[in-house]
């Protein structure tokens, strides 16, 4: 996987969105990061992919963690 694989969607002062930066950090993975009131999360949700609970993790159009990120459920899903 390379860095473009995975977005970050986040927003600015969200406490949640700094524990899924510690997280992701923790494991490692590469993420591009956007705010959501970029062109690139605005294309996101045209896409329907939803961006109601901040932070959302995506990889390509699939949603793979929101809101509270487990450091132990990301590990097992990624296979990490």
């Amino acid at each position: 996987m390379t860095d473009a694989d995975y977005l970050l969607i986040t927003a600015h002062d969200c406490h949640l969105c700094a524990h899924a930066r510690t997280v992701l950090a923790s494991i490692a993975l590469p993420v591009r990061e956007y705010d959501v009131t970029s062109d690139e999360a605005t294309a996101l949700a045209a896409r329907g992919v939803p961006l109601t609970m901040l932070p959302v993790l995506v990889q390509r159009e699939r949603v793979l963690a929101y809101g509270r990120f487990s450091e132990r459920r990301l590990r097992r899903d990624l296979g990490l």
